[in-house]
């Protein structure tokens, strides 16, 4: 990731590039570092999503002043660490741990920063959005989660299909900003494939993530398990909990916050089960009668970060791709209906509620987000 965009500066020469001159006056653009950078990241791919944002601010010739996760802190002073020993002056990366309402709330409100980065809840991002362009306006990069849809038509290979859903949907317990939470299924297929996608469900391991064939660990902490019963509540109120939805407190379970993956359909396409990002290994699924329909349902929400289609249709696919409103899109991924990025291979970033600049990480724009033009223009005597 760090290479990816240190290439990034290189294959655009440092991004100088001399603009046309009228022979007296010689022009270039010059993109330089705002100066200093808060980078707060996540607890979910707490070094992953640390490196990539510190990085994009680093290679770009900016200082950071870094904050992780509560709960992950030790990740984050591992990474300080790693960039320490590899020579980065003193000042150049630091590392600063508490919590968000008083560190978090100071690298906003402080003068110093020049610039924020983010990732996290909508909540969280749209606040520190308002109130760090305060009382100037200055660059805030905000990543705020998703709710992605997958939608599967009668033309899919339902094995692969189900893969991918289950993947993607229950996948680090569905911790992850791109998970898969809503399921959009052609009713052609809807049994049968809700059917596979129960048998999947049932035959994953939860337990000691360390076990090369565990697929759940627990959930971060406590909270997140209220968020969990809370969206089980939900389903079972507003329609019927096909499998799961238990919180596992008994043997080795009562070590940590595991629960089970929740899979609920027949609730109203209105329902916050189809709304809101809960977090957790919750699964929403509704019936449709159409692609569009499904696109429709899929494009009806706040947010617009990943989502993906199972189909073997040429003109379905390019429906999809043409009218789904998300920044990251897939068709046909078994390892992921609506996850899975790399750099240089898939650009990752939100549309609508889901990011602030329509820039993605690990692509080729990211990098310039960290710096602002110059126009140079030197007049010959």
């Amino acid at each position: 990731m760090i290479l990816y965009y240190c290439r990034q500066i290189e294959e655009h020469h440092g991004y100088e590039l001399p603009l046309d001159g009228t022979g007296a006056e010689q022009t270039r653009s010059v993109l330089r570092p705002y100066g200093v950078w808060a980078v707060v990241a996540p607890f979910n791919f707490p070094l992953a999503l640390a490196t990539g944002m510190a990085a994009g601010a680093l290679v770009a010739g900016n200082t950071v002043v870094f904050k992780p996760a509560s709960d992950t802190p030790l990740s984050g002073l591992r990474l300080y660490e790693v960039l320490r020993d590899s020579g980065l002056p003193p000042g150049v990366f630091n590392l600063i741990t508490g919590p968000g309402h008083t560190v978090g709330h100071e690298l906003i409100v402080n003068s110093a920063m020049d610039g924020f980065i983010f990732t996290g809840s909508k909540a969280v991002g749209l606040k520190i959005h308002r109130r760090f362009a305060q009382p100037l306006p200055k660059p805030c990069i905000a990543e705020m989660g998703g709710k992605n849809p997958a939608l599967v038509m009668p033309s899919a290979n339902l094995d692969d299909a189900t893969e991918g859903v289950v993947r993607s949907a229950f996948g680090m317990g569905g911790q992850k900003c791109s998970a898969c939470s809503r399921l959009y299924v052609h009713r052609d297929i809807y049994r049968p494939f809700l059917e596979q996608l129960v048998e999947k469900t049932k035959s994953l391991k939860i337990g000691e993530p360390t076990e090369r064939d565990t697929f759940l660990g627990p959930l971060i902490n406590a909270a997140a398990v209220k968020k969990y019963a809370a969206a089980v509540r939900l389903g079972r109120r507003e329609g019927r909990l096909v499998y799961g939805g238990r919180t596992l407190v008994e043997g080795d379970f009562a070590r940590g916050y595991f629960v089970e993956p929740a899979i609920v359909d027949r609730v109203p396409k209105e329902s916050r089960l189809f709304r809101d990002e809960f977090f957790a290994p919750v699964l929403a699924v509704a019936e449709v009668k159409s692609l569009a329909e499904a696109i429709q349902l899929a494009n009806d929400s706040e947010y617009g970060l990943t989502a993906g289609i199972f189909t073997r249709d040429e003109r379905e696919r390019q429906k999809f791709f043409s009218e789904i409103e998300a920044g990251v899109t897939y068709c046909n991924r078994r390892g992921g209906a609506t996850t899975g990025a790399w750099p240089g291979v898939q650009s990752f970033g939100g549309w609508k509620g889901s990011g602030t600049s329509g820039k993605s990480a690990l692509g080729p724009y990211y990098v310039a987000q960290f710096l602002r033009e110059q126009s140079q223009t030197i007049v010959n005597p």
